[in-house]
């Protein structure tokens, strides 16, 4: 029987936020984050769960695949395997994957069909390959690449600094499948025993990831610090980058940033050193914005391109963004809405489609739903559990966005399911937790009741396309929640629930061509209330991953304040025995372990 289909997979492989990437004849067929699947944020390690998902998803083996192509920002990957064999990185390869992995087809695989590629030049290729653009210009800010010698694209010569600096802003131009890199700034190691922490290197990102870590005590806290920044006061903090004729300087720390975030130190909320971290942050977001604010000018003027594709890490704040879309001079801006390092499964499945296999672009990545779907019978299965019918009552609805709706403009708080899962780390409408943003103290009811998050971070809304520019200011549209706009003055009082303290919000709008569930809720919501907005979260709690199953669904729901969940078109609520149920299953047992032990076999992962 021929082969009907030409299928490329994508890894990225080892370090944070591993994923993969399946296409199918050159347009995405699934993708997934690892820590979707193992419910460990930013999982590392080993790749096999993410390649049995997409493949199962699909109904292929591993060998159907025609192409396989990888990358790993801290060595290329045959390097980093030949390491692993004889040498323990639990943070890379956990104990636990470890002989799972020596036995894995791919682990140090030999084979034509397995290519590696660098760090930047897969997030380019993450960028471009996937916009709506026929050529355009391309930039990549992140923490970390990889070093100088494992580059593989020509760019153009430099200060001749050492093979060890590390990939931190590269800049491309592309025409079709041909891209050129134009620009690449590098990071050199920095001193001591610490030398290998990249937030100790002189770079743009990892400069940000360096506050987060004094802030936060977290490197990978940068969309906190950003919320952060508008509490800050002008001007009180040095700068902590500098720039002049394009080259970009991290001066050294001076002893007035002595106030570090101490583990176990007691509350964060209270700390005295709270002004000086509001202040630091805002001084971090203002020099962040106005260096991608010069270099995407830079980028402009030396190229004339109207087009402007973005990825990297540093392209998740939405804030920078929104400036560089108003005032950098682009007619057009698209970025990936998987712009970090999960998004890299993408751009190594496209350079391999483009570059190694010669195929034609053919596809448009105009929504980020690339899970895999989960039928009613699933869903179903998921509520059938013992422990979980008792607590709840379920039934079908004729009309489920009319209902949902309902529920919503009565305050409650939604927890909704639909559809595949999004990719990248924004939840944009099918794993999400939905509420009614007329009210300010919606904010305060979602973090007590579902987030436990620090109160000063703010809620994003979803809109309708539409009434986008009635609501917000700016032309530039924002699909994938990843540009932050002001808040019209005539709407602020109206929707208080989604305003930041500088009036702004992180804005998703919603088509009915993309999400026809979501925007059929928008419009009945809008119907009832006359407002086209509403508050979209991440279906999750505080330091757990935006959930991915039904089973993962009905868990967060049980143990949360959630007040309805709604899966398909069924509507769930908890009854009068979730009050007596839900302490004993807290004190005798994980809720997802109980939940998921009883279901048939179709109720769970893939994979």
């Amino acid at each position: 029987m021929p082969k009907q289909h030409t299928y490329v997979l994508g890894l990225n492989s080892y370090d944070h936020d591993v994923s993969a990437c399946l296409l199918r004849d050159g347009a995405i067929a699934f993708a997934i984050s690892k820590e979707r699947i193992t419910r460990e944020k930013h999982a590392s390690g080993f790749y096999k769960e993410v390649i049995d998902y997409c493949l199962a998803a699909e109904g292929i083996a591993l060998d159907d695949v025609d192409l396989i192509v990888r990358n790993s920002y801290i060595l290329p990957v045959p390097e980093m395997e030949e390491r692993l064999v004889h040498q323990d990185m639990p943070g890379f390869l956990p104990i636990a994957e470890r002989d799972e992995a020596m036995k894995h087809p791919l682990f140090r695989a030999k084979s034509d069909k397995v290519v590696s590629i660098s760090h930047h030049l897969a997030h380019a290729y993450s960028a471009f390959a996937v916009s709506p653009f026929r050529d355009g210009v391309v930039m990549i800010v992140d923490g970390v690449g990889n070093y100088r010698s494992d580059a593989m694209e020509p760019y153009p010569s430099d200060d001749g600094g050492s093979p060890l600096a590390r990939e931190s802003e590269s800049y491309y131009r592309f025409d079709g499948v041909r891209v050129e890199c134009l620009k690449k700034v590098f990071m050199e190691p920095a001193r001591g025993l610490l030398s290998d922490e990249f937030y100790n290197m002189p770079g743009l990102g990892a400069l940000y990831s360096r506050v987060s870590t004094y802030v936060f005590g977290d490197w990978n806290k940068c969309g906190e610090l950003m919320g952060l920044a508008p509490y800050g006061r002008r001007e009180q903090v040095g700068h902590l980058l500098e720039m002049t004729d394009g080259k970009l300087k991290v001066p050294f720390w001076t002893a007035e940033n002595q106030q570090p975030y101490v583990l176990d130190s007691g509350s964060w909320e209270k700390s005295p050193a709270m002004r000086h971290w509001k202040d630091i942050a805002w001084r971090v977001q203002d020099d962040t914005e106005n260096v991608l604010l010069a270099r995407a000018r830079w980028l402009r003027e030396t190229t004339g391109a109207k087009n402007l594709c973005i990825a990297g890490g540093v392209a998740l704040n939405c804030v920078a963004n929104g400036r560089i879309a108003r005032e950098a001079g682009f007619e057009n801006i698209w970025i990936q809405p998987a712009a970090g390092d999960d998004g890299i499964a993408i751009g190594c499945a496209y350079y391999g489609w483009l570059e190694v296999l010669k195929q034609p672009r053919c596809f448009v990545m105009d929504h980020a739903y690339v899970g895999r779907p989960y039928s009613d019978n699933e869903v179903a299965a998921a509520l059938r559990n013992f422990l979980v019918r008792i607590q709840i009552d379920a039934r079908r609805s004729d009309n489920i966005c009319r209902d949902t709706a309902r529920l919503l403009a009565d305050q409650r708080v939604i927890g909704w399911f639909q559809g595949r899962s999004e990719f990248g780390p924004r939840a944009l409408g099918n794993r999400s937790l939905i509420a009614d943003p007329r009210r300010a103290e919606m904010k305060d009811i979602l973090n007590s009741r579902v987030k436990h998050r620090q109160a000063f971070r703010p809620f994003a809304p979803i809109v309708l396309t539409e009434r986008m520019k009635e609501v917000f200011e700016g032309e530039e549209d924002s699909p994938f929640m990843l540009i932050a706009k002001p808040v019209r003055p005539e709407w602020r009082d109206r929707i208080p629930g989604i305003v930041h303290v500088d009036g702004s919000a992180r804005v998703q709008s919603v088509r009915e061509a993309t999400n026809p569930m979501l925007y059929r809720l928008l419009k009945e919501f809008e119907a009832l209330t006359g407002v086209p907005v509403l508050i979209n979260t991440s279906f999750n709690v505080k330091g757990e991953p935006i959930i991915e199953t039904p089973e993962d669904a009905v868990s967060c729901f049980l143990t949360t304040g959630i007040d309805n969940l709604v899966m398909h078109d069924t509507l769930v609520s908890k009854n009068r025995m979730h009050k007596i149920v839900a302490p004993v299953v807290k004190t005798f047992g994980d809720v997802t372990t109980i939940v998921a032990a009883t279901a048939p076999p179709e109720g769970g992962r893939a994979g």
